[in-house]
């Protein structure tokens, strides 16, 4: 039996993710892409809370507006 190495198991999850995203539909790409948006927020936020533990709850959110604003990381 021959094992697979890393590139091959990469090159395969590519091919079924794809698969996935082709059957799915816009309205479905879309909440998906909203999902991942808020939870892309939600870990910046504790990301700078967790950096910044002094910081009030509107600083932290200005920052992770100003850093989503400015798509900086």
């Amino acid at each position: 039996m021959k094992h697979k190495n890393i590139e091959e198991y990469l090159e395969q999850a590519e091919r079924h993710r794809q698969s996935i995203f082709r059957k799915m539909t816009a309205k479905e790409k879309l909440d998906l892409s909203f999902s991942l948006y808020k939870t892309a927020w939600k870990l910046k936020r504790a990301a700078i809370k967790t950096a910044h533990p002094d910081w009030t709850d509107e600083q932290v959110e200005q920052r992770v507006k100003e850093i989503f604003l400015l798509a900086q990381s």
